[in-house]
């Protein structure tokens, strides 16, 4: 029987209604200003709303008598029960107290006229930021950033110091976007609490450091990657969010067509041959290399990776970490992982010519290799590394597929709207209706929520075996891989744009590297 099931049964003996979940839409926000965070979570009790002159409220462990009781004191009025499973509640509870919670402008505001406390030199469990409201004023103000950096799903936050200012930006979707100005007073000793938390050296501010540490916001434990580099004004830090929560996304999900996916699930299948995937930094590469992996894991394969750094713990999966201060370098990592008998081997990124001549040689004795290069489409792939220092008959025999990607953003679903385009782009025809974001609550008004990837997919056939070795250009084999069936970047994201996914003023954005004649 399920938690689910079970909180039903209790419910029907109990003879109290029944819920499967919890509308956020039904719930009087002002009731939970009255009640404690941790009363709610640790008695799974969350008031929904005031009905006829008694409290309604969400039980997760309906037969807790003893709190509903304390809970009708709480409010000095009746309280009507209503079961809901536990998990259900306690999802609820940390995404409604999350909103109600005060932003890290707020905690600004309260700093003005405090003296600045020293600041707590251990942090060793994570606590939920949710819990940690009454502590020094700059222990809170980074609490606060991380926890709205985490509740506006930010990707990054820089902390970015200045003549006469501090600033925060966080990194939503791709897009950096400046949240608030705390006061220039504050720099040091908010930059020596990251230090804390990350367990680097605070008395070190001429080197540059980096570091991780781990915090929990309303229930979502995240990981966070600290990069500190010294300035002229001051030390500027940046912080990388990576939710464990989110988990991996899986081939169908990432934004590949329907044909591309059978085609990179046959790739996949094979037992030699390298595929790679192309594009700049923060263009989805590695979440594109994890689906991949996650597709072909099984206890029957061997797989082992070699990451700088590993974002995602992949179960079944030996992951290696690069550490250049002890010389475990990509080409040192991968001829010792060619030593472990693997199926199926990820390089995080070929880039140089020994890793480039050991991952091709690996993909000819009989191992699927998956890695990633920098270059702006799929046909320069191919050249780059021959460029490089690969011969072109090995790059020729080893190389399966080359995919190329970028991430757009993708339009809010709440309040994406039809429109018809006002304007021509030379050399595209647009569909007669497009769509764009208006901008709501749940997007924190951007118009956009999340992004998907726009791809370029290009295997390997006979004829561009023969046109590798002969060393065409990549205008050559780009030109061939069209005329057969390939959609480029920009062909990839028109179609999306015009199912409605992103927008078009999005897709031109993100390819205008690659048409660089064309107007926006």
């Amino acid at each position: 029987m399920t938690p689910a099931m079970e909180t039903e049964d209790i419910a029907r003996k109990l003879g109290l209604p029944f819920q499967a979940d919890i509308d956020d839409s039904t719930v009087e926000t002002a009731l939970l200003m009255r009640l404690p965070l941790a009363f709610a979570r640790n008695n799974l009790l969350l008031p929904l709303r005031e009905e006829e002159g008694a409290l309604i409220a969400a039980a997760g462990d309906p037969a807790n008598l003893l709190a509903l009781d304390e809970l009708q004191g709480v409010f000095a009025m009746p309280v009507r029960a209503v079961a809901v499973p536990g998990k259900a509640v306690l999802e609820a509870i940390n995404r409604l107290y999350g909103r109600i919670s005060g932003s890290a402008q707020e905690v600004v505001e309260e700093l003005e006229g405090v003296e600045l406390s020293a600041i707590a030199t251990e942090f060793n469990e994570p606590k939920d930021l949710l819990d940690l409201t009454d502590e020094a004023p700059v222990i809170r103000l980074l609490n606060s950033i991380l926890f709205q950096a985490v509740k506006e799903r930010a990707s990054d936050i820089h902390i970015e110091p200045f003549e006469r200012e501090l600033e925060v930006r966080f990194r939503i979707d791709g897009i950096l976007y400046k949240m608030l100005e705390p006061p220039k007073v504050v720099q040091e000793a908010l930059i020596s609490r990251v230090k804390i938390m990350s367990g680097l050296n605070i008395a070190e501010k001429r080197l540059p450091q980096d570091g991780r540490l781990r915090v929990i916001v309303a229930g979502r434990d995240v990981d966070i990657r600290v990069s500190i580099i010294p300035t002229f004004f001051g030390e500027r830090v940046v912080l990388r969010l990576l939710d464990k929560q989110r988990g991996v996304i899986s081939l169908a999900n990432i934004g590949l067509s329907e044909n591309n996916v059978i085609a990179m699930e046959r790739l996949l299948s094979r037992s030699n041959g390298i595929i790679l995937v192309t594009g700049p930094t923060g263009s989805g590469k590695t979440t594109t290399l994890y689906a991949a992996l996650n597709r072909v894991n099984s206890p029957e394969k061997n797989i082992i990776t070699i990451e700088d750094p590993v974002e995602y713990q992949l179960k079944g999966v030996g992951q290696i970490q690069v550490n250049p201060k002890i010389d475990l370098t990509f080409a040192h990592g991968l001829r010792s992982i060619l030593r472990q008998d693997p199926d199926i081997i990820m390089v995080g990124e070929i880039r140089d010519v020994e890793t480039a001549e050991i991952a091709m040689q690996a993909s000819l004795t009989g191992h699927l290799v998956l890695s990633t290069l920098h270059t702006n489409d799929a046909a320069t792939a191919v050249t780059r590394l021959i460029d490089m220092g690969i011969e072109p008959f090995m790059v020729a025999s080893s190389l399966a597929a080359v995919m190329a990607q970028r991430l757009v953003r993708v339009i809010c679903p709440h309040c994406r709207e039809e429109y018809k385009p006002e304007r021509e782009y030379p050399g595209i025809t647009l569909p007669t209706v497009l769509y764009r974001g208006r901008g709501c609550e749940k997007c924190f008004n951007l118009g956009t929520m999340g992004r998907i990837g726009i791809y370029e997919f290009l295997p390997i056939d006979g004829e561009l075996v023969s046109m590798i070795i002969r060393q065409a250009p990549a205008g050559a084999i780009k030109e061939y891989a069209v005329s057969r069936g390939m959609k480029t970047l920009r062909e990839d994201g028109l179609a999306k744009a015009a199912a409605g996914i992103t927008t078009i003023e999005e897709v031109l954005r993100v390819t205008q590297e690659d048409y660089a004649d064309l107007p926006l």
